[in-house]
C-alpha cells in the first residue's frame, strides 16, 4: 500500500513534468495519474483483486467526490479578493487532499476563530484524509485574521485555510 507522503511526492513530480499519463504497480497495490490539463492531475487508485487496498466503501467515496475535488481545484486557482488584498498575511496552507474540520467533533467550539491569538504549536483545525484525521499546526505565531474554507470542506494540496497576521 501507498502511504500519503509518497502518494503526494508522486502527485508533485508528475505535475511537473510533461508526463501525462503515469502508471505504478508496487507490492499488490497500482495507482494511474492522468492529466486533464496543464494544472489538473486526475489521480486513480484501483486496488489488485488478490490483496485490496482499500474498502469498497472507500472507493465509491473517492468515486463520488471526485468530480467535487475538481471543481473546487477550479474554484481555488483563481485568486480570491482576501487574498489579493492580505498578501502580507502569513497562509497556512492544508499539507495533504483531504476534509477540514475546524473543531475536534461537531458539538465542541472550534480550535481557532478569527482575532485569536496562536503560536507556532497551537492546533488550528483537523484535515481527515483516508479516515486518518490529522491535527494542523499554526507553525508562526500570530493572529487569525480569517478562515477561508468551510467546515467540512473538501480541500487540496496547498490550499490556503487560514490568513495569519504574524506578530
Amino acid at each position: 500500500m501507498f502511504k500519503i507522503h509518497e502518494l503526494r511526492e508522486i502527485i508533485r513530480l508528475i505535475d511537473k513534468s510533461n508526463i501525462h499519463t503515469f502508471e505504478l504497480e508496487h507490492e499488490g497495490s497500482k495507482i494511474t495519474l492522468k492529466k486533464q490539463s496543464p494544472e489538473k492531475i486526475l489521480t486513480t487508485v484501483s486496488p489488485q483483486p488478490v490483496q485490496p487496498t482499500f474498502s469498497q466503501e472507500h472507493a465509491t467515496a473517492i468515486a463520488q467526490t471526485e468530480a467535487d475535488i475538481q471543481q473546487q481545484h477550479e474554484q481555488n486557482s483563481k485568486p480570491n479578493k482576501s487574498e489579493v488584498e492580505n498578501k502580507n498575511f502569513h497562509q497556512i496552507k492544508s499539507p495533504m487532499v483531504g476534509t477540514f474540520y475546524k473543531a475536534p467533533s461537531p458539538d465542541s467550539d472550534p480550535f481557532v476563530r478569527v482575532g485569536d491569538k496562536i503560536n507556532e504549536n497551537t492546533v488550528v483545525c483537523i484535515v481527515e484524509a483516508m479516515k486518518l484525521f490529522n491535527e494542523i499546526e499554526a507553525e508562526v505565531k500570530g493572529e487569525i485574521m480569517e478562515v477561508l474554507v468551510e467546515d467540512g470542506q473538501l480541500v487540496e494540496y496547498g490550499q490556503p485555510l487560514f490568513l495569519v497576521k504574524v506578530d
